[in-house]
């Protein structure tokens, strides 16, 4: 039970990361590496101001700020200095590795008898003088800090999730997202679409560094290297999402963002656990990836071919 929880847990601050990507890769159209330098941006400035006595509330939301700035210079480098968006990107990943380690002083930064966001919750818990010492789920006893951060992640994924839903239906946020579909219409429209693009991605990292201050506070751990690979990540458990409940409304996209990334982790978790070396870890992850790509369309071929061949009979 503990190694559910702990998936779940995990596959929630990640929905944050996928909610991200949902914006750029989805919303917005545009490829966007920053992914990997503003998850570790997050999770080090987080990990630096909690250790020098910050309130974990106050380390989250500057994160989420920098996160955001961070996205916002690759917008602006896209749109204003005409920089290719992969190119765009690949800079400020690259500057945000330097920047991750002035900010941390060395590679990895430990989160030991520091206080974290769902500590208040996790003192809650403790208040219920359960002789256990944990919380009693279907026969399993689950601890009260496991407990605690998988309950303040459940809750901070829904509510983000329904901001994000309300955010993206108002008149600026139908903005935001015309301008991947249609950015020709959106100007003729009167509507800046280089603004757009820039405030998608401003947001987009920022809930992407949102997702890596929670992580290094679940984990109990900053790295530099952390963010290697999460692009990747963030955009199997969209494809994985959309898989799962398609995406004809920006709730259902919100809902099956969360979902693939859950599904994502609670695979990878089981690999694991079947004795998969952490080495291959990255491996696996690209072979989901490829499955999560080309599953659609093999189906659908696949329908398209026994379908189509009854229809002629």
């Amino acid at each position: 039970m503990s190694l559910v929880i702990g998936a779940f847990t995990m596959g929630l601050i990640l929905s944050l990361l996928s909610l991200g990507m949902l914006i750029s890769f989805r919303m917005i159209k545009f490829t966007d590496i920053t992914v990997d330098g503003s998850i570790t941006l997050g999770a080090a400035l987080a990990a630096v101001l909690i250790t020098q006595g910050w309130s974990p509330w106050i380390a989250t939301l500057m994160a989420f700020l920098a996160g955001s700035l961070a996205g916002m210079i690759t917008g602006i480098l896209h749109t204003k200095f005409k920089i290719q968006m992969i190119l765009a990107g690949i800079l400020m990943m690259t500057a945000l590795y330097s920047v991750n380690l002035r900010i941390m002083g060395r590679s990895n930064i430990p989160l030991l008898d520091t206080g974290t966001v769902s500590s208040g919750i996790e003192a809650i818990f403790g208040m219920s003088g359960s002789e256990s010492g944990g919380v009693n789920v279907l026969g399993w006893i689950i601890s009260f800090t496991d407990m605690a951060v998988f309950v303040h992640s459940l809750l901070f994924c829904i509510i983000t999730g329904i901001l994000l839903t309300l955010f993206l239906m108002t008149h600026f946020g139908t903005a935001v997202r015309a301008t991947g579909n249609n950015a020709q219409m959106v100007r003729a429209q009167g509507i800046n679409n280089n603004i757009m693009v820039v405030f998608g991605l401003a947001l987009s990292n920022g809930l992407v560094a949102l997702s890596g201050a929670l992580l290094a506070q679940f984990q109990g751990f900053a790295d530099v290297q952390m963010g290697i690979g999460m692009m990747v990540w963030g955009l199997a458990s969209v494809i994985i999402g959309e898989a799962l409940v398609g995406r004809r409304s920006i709730g259902l996209a919100i809902t099956g963002a969360v979902l693939g990334t859950i599904l994502f982790r609670l695979l990878i978790a089981i690999a694991l656990r079947w004795g998969l070396n952490p080495n291959d870890l990255k491996l696996v992850t690209a072979i989901f990836v490829f499955l999560a790509l080309v599953t659609p369309s093999w189906m659908k071929k696949i329908g398209e071919s026994l379908f189509g061949g009854t229809r002629h009979a």
